[in-house]
């Protein structure tokens, strides 16, 4: 049984690389003048869901949590939307700290908010589908000990890297951008 689980696992943790890295060269076939770079913007979005999709959609296959009971249809639908107004939480609430951490309250609320959403879509779209809208559930999944399964051992740690990947690929960014040769090194990457 643990077999079976770890390759399930395994293959919807490779779907979700091979996805995010198909979104970097797919949307050149479709869209003129994309590259990651140049139209950073279109990236996220294009992103953010890509890996909404697959997450959803490998939650349905695969069920790693499957319900203990059958639930009525205004039920799930209650559920659905919870879980729609937790993510968009969740999005403003990293749009916050973001912007506590330093980003441009105005100048770049577009950017700010769309790396938000996709920090959000690594992090709380996976607890969405694995735990639903349970907060117990959340707080005893990242509490000291408390994952149950592969499954959640394996949301703690995409969450706890997902959150401190981010903090530590935007740190550098505000120590020196505002250096001649960057402003140089940037233009010739854009040609």
């Amino acid at each position: 049984m643990k077999e079976a689980e770890l390759r399930r696992l395994l293959a919807a943790n490779l779907l979700c690389v091979v996805s995010v890295v198909l979104t970097a060269f797919v949307p050149a076939l479709f869209l003129d003048g994309f590259s990651v770079l140049g139209t950073h913007l279109t990236w996220l979005c294009v992103c953010s869901v890509c890996v909404s999709v697959l997450n959803v959609t490998l939650c349905l296959i695969l069920k790693p949590s499957p319900s203990s009971k059958r639930s009525s249809l205004s039920n799930k639908i209650s559920r659905f939307l919870k879980c729609c107004i937790y993510f968009f939480m969740s999005c403003i609430l990293f749009h916050a700290i973001i912007v506590l951490y330093g980003a441009p309250l105005i100048e770049s609320v577009t950017e700010t908010f769309l790396f938000a959403v996709l920090l959000s879509t690594f992090t709380t779209l996976q607890c969405l589908c694995l735990l639903g809208p349970n907060i117990q559930a959340w707080i005893r999944v990242f509490s000291r000990n408390g994952a149950m399964s592969i499954w959640e051992k394996s949301l703690q740690i995409t969450t706890t890297c997902s959150i401190l990947g981010g903090w530590f690929g935007a740190f550098p960014i505000p120590l020196d951008w505002d250096r001649p040769w960057q402003i140089d090194c940037f233009r010739l990457m854009m040609q």
